[in-house]
């Protein structure tokens, strides 16, 4: 690897611009500035901004941006067209907004596709060749570094190598610094990538680089391709945000560049920070993490099978192509009906629980997980419910700070067509019988509550648990209303969230089994002994 990431290779984020295009996402300028500053961090070289002059939350980004941001390591980018047809470069009123914008990059977006500049543009192919030459060389003129986007490039090289071929050279004969190949519509693949960008850099010495879509879900190796061919600037978003299907994936194509290529391409330290700031960004853009992204998902390094998890005991690197530390993930050993003696040890020692090589203990976890699966339960996404099955069997008996008597909820519908929801909890704790009862916005939101009422004066750890998630599967089997349900519940302290399973023949039962997990849980983290 070099020392430090240089010019000689570019890492170039557009979630502001590209990825804002994805359905679902609505940046607000306060969110563009948070995603910024989490780019920065993680150590990209150039941010693309946005389009001023295209609409106002742009241009206000780019105001705001000059006086709000201080970036480290990354150069700010404006992104706009070539000028109109038939107009002069000096003249053009959405060139004068990239200027105003102040930012010292530009990308420019240039057709490179003989039917686009005649049906879209609706100009001549040459008038179109001077569009780029004249925007170009007065932007650089005006002192701005210019990278030229060519739209369309590759179902343009497909149609008319030539005249594609001759808009990479207008550009860079015009003093562009990077001319970027667009597969626009993502149909490509890596051996068309690679072969076409490796003729265009031998038909033009341009310094190029990659944007590619994700539709035939290759942009991260058509990325990957295009640098194996020459390019040095590749194109891409966090998470793999953008219209359609998305754009070539930011994590992956640096993480692939930097232990695969073994090209240093972000700060020293920064990719251990990858799978944090991949999550951040998801919260700023409100879609939840995908759990199954390579690299910083939770499930990248998970592991269910009890064959994989015999290996990994012995080691780790055999059933995982890089350590999960080096991307800021880590190992999770899951636990199902294909759980084995391994998977169980493993797992327990991840929850912190010495099992000590007790292969009856072992059996009995692992036939005692079987035959709970059986029934509906999960422990794949309930590490706390497990962790309480764990210890009961190690203890003997649960792991409980208080008894259930009895519950009930009323759930009335009034005139006016609103509703009232009513918990009762009858229960023992620490000797004592409580009673207790609550409203909720809802059946489970009001047992909450009673639960809640009923022990925080025994137990006053509980005032800092919430409720964060809530999630139901009816389960195969049966049908309708007398299906068998299965509730997921994630509850947090404010330092950390937990997961709780519960599984009967009705909604409120099978979360009342879920929320009993939980506050024990909580209370097994405050470092409470269980009582009943």
């Amino acid at each position: 690897m070099t020392a430090e990431p240089d010019d000689s290779f570019h890492v170039f984020d557009t979630t502001l611009r590209d990825g804002a295009q994805r359905e679902g996402i609505n940046l607000t300028v306060a969110d563009k500035l948070t995603i910024a500053r989490h780019l920065d961090d993680f150590g990209v070289g150039f941010i693309e901004g946005g389009w001023p002059g295209a609409n106002p939350r742009d241009t206000e980004f780019f105001t705001r941006a000059a006086m709000e941001l201080d970036l480290k390591h990354a150069t700010l980018v404006a992104f706009g067209a070539t000028r109109r047809p038939g107009a002069r470069a000096a003249e053009d009123p959405q060139v004068k907004a990239l200027l105003d914008a102040d930012a010292p990059v530009i990308t420019l977006v240039a057709k490179s596709h003989d039917r686009h500049v005649e049906l879209a543009l609706r100009t001549t192919l040459e008038e179109n060749l001077a569009m780029v030459r004249d925007t170009v060389s007065y932007l650089v003129a005006q002192g701005r570094r210019v990278f030229v986007d060519c739209e369309h490039f590759f179902d343009g090289y497909q149609a008319n190598a030539a005249y594609a071929t001759e808009v990479v050279r207008a550009a860079h004969e015009a003093g562009a610094s990077v001319v970027v190949l667009c597969d626009t519509n993502g149909g490509m693949l890596p051996a068309q990538v690679q072969a076409v960008t490796g003729l265009v850099l031998a038909d033009t010495g341009a310094r190029l680089g990659i944007h590619a879509q994700d539709d035939t879900g290759c942009a991260v190796a058509n990325t990957l391709a295009a640098v194996d061919a020459g390019a040095t600037h590749v194109q891409c978003t966090a998470n793999g945000y953008g219209e359609r299907v998305g754009n070539s994936n930011l994590f992956p194509v640096v993480a692939a560049l930097e232990l695969k290529h073994g090209r240093r391409v972000l700060p020293e330290g920064a990719l251990g920070e990858m799978t944090r700031i991949s999550h951040a960004i998801a919260e700023v853009v409100n879609l939840p993490p995908s759990t199954h992204q390579p690299y910083v998902g939770v499930s990248a390094f998970a592991h269910k099978a009890g064959l994989h998890a015999s290996a990994i005991k012995v080691d780790p690197d055999l059933y995982q192509h890089i350590d999960p530390e080096l991307v800021g993930n880590t190992m999770r050993m899951l636990v199902s009906d294909m759980a084995g003696r391994a998977s169980i040890e493993l797992k327990g020692r991840e929850l912190g629980i010495d099992l000590g090589e007790d292969r009856e203990l072992v059996g009995r976890v692992v036939s005692r997980v079987k035959e709970r699966e059986l029934k509906g339960y999960t422990y794949e996404a309930a590490d706390a419910s497990f962790a309480l099955l764990l210890r009961a069997e190690i203890n003997g008996r649960p792991q409980r700070f208080f008894r259930t008597e009895s519950w009930r909820v009323i759930t009335e519908d009034r005139p006016d067509g609103t509703h009232a929801n009513e918990a009762t909890v009858k229960m023992w704790a620490k000797g004592e019988r409580i009673v207790a009862t609550a409203e909720g916005n809802g059946p489970v939101n009001a047992l909450d509550r009673a639960l809640l009422s009923a022990l925080e004066r025994i137990y006053p750890q509980l005032a800092a648990f919430a409720l964060v998630d809530y999630k139901v599967r009816i389960l195969e089997g049966t049908s309708g209303t007398d299906s068998t349900t299965r509730v997921l519940i994630t509850t947090t302290d404010g330092e950390a969230e937990w997961s709780t399973v519960g599984v009967a023949d009705n909604v409120i039962a099978a979360s009342w089994q879920a929320l009993d997990d939980a506050y024990a849980y909580g209370l097994l983290r405050a470092g409470l002994d269980p009582v009943e």
